[in-house]
């Protein structure tokens, strides 16, 4: 990834974060957020997306209702947001990014993937405008 776009992303990143509620944050503590340019090819087989830029995040993990009382042996909660699929839903027809698009999908990509993370799935997170 271009260092300019991704230094432009991770300050929009800052900006976004700092504007979350407390109760995120709170979740932040329990379930940690990995920003990559691009999800590996082992997480495009898994999810069956084809192209790298079309992901804009994973939850990965057990969600928390799923969850029995001893979770030992299971890999740890994490939400993945990936800037090349943010950066691309973010984009108009000619390929520009408005700073104010940016940042309501990264915020709307960081809420959906704490959604799945509450057990919400793709419909309920549609249906209450989390695409």
């Amino acid at each position: 990834m271009n260092p300019l776009k991704r230094r432009r992303f991770d300050d929009e990143l800052e900006w976004v974060l700092q504007r979350l509620q407390p109760q995120v944050h709170e979740l932040f503590k329990e379930i940690p957020l990995h920003v990559e340019d691009y999800p590996s090819k082992e997480v495009l087989r898994i999810t069956g997306v084809k192209y790298m830029d079309e992901l804009c995040g994973l939850f990965t993990g057990i969600p928390i209702g799923d969850r029995g009382p001893y979770p030992s042996g299971t890999l740890p909660e994490v939400v993945t947001i990936y800037r090349e699929g943010i950066l691309k839903a973010s984009s108009d027809r000619q390929g520009r990014i408005a700073t104010e698009h940016l940042r309501h999908q990264i915020r709307m990509t960081i809420l959906h993937e704490l959604g799945h993370y509450h057990g919400m799935t793709e419909s309920a997170l549609r249906e209450l405008g989390y695409e």
